[in-house]
C-alpha cells in the first residue's frame, strides 16, 4: 500500500510540475485528484496497520 501512495506522491509532483510550466489549470486539478487518491491510499494503509494480528 507504501509503495502505491509513493507512486501517487511522484505522479502528482509531475503533473504539479507540468502544471507550473504550461499555466494549465487542468493539469493543476489533475495533481489535486492524484494527491487525493494517495492520501486515501496512505490514510487506508496507517488503519491496517493498526489491527493486531489474529490469534491462533
Amino acid at each position: 500500500m507504501l509503495v502505491l501512495t509513493l507512486c501517487a506522491a511522484g505522479v502528482g509532483f509531475g503533473l504539479l510540475v507540468i502544471a507550473l510550466m504550461t499555466g494549465s489549470v487542468l493539469w493543476a486539478w489533475g495533481c489535486i485528484a492524484v494527491c487525493a487518491v494517495g492520501a486515501v491510499l496512505l490514510l487506508a494503509g496507517a488503519l491496517t496497520g493498526r489491527r493486531p494480528p489474529p490469534e491462533q
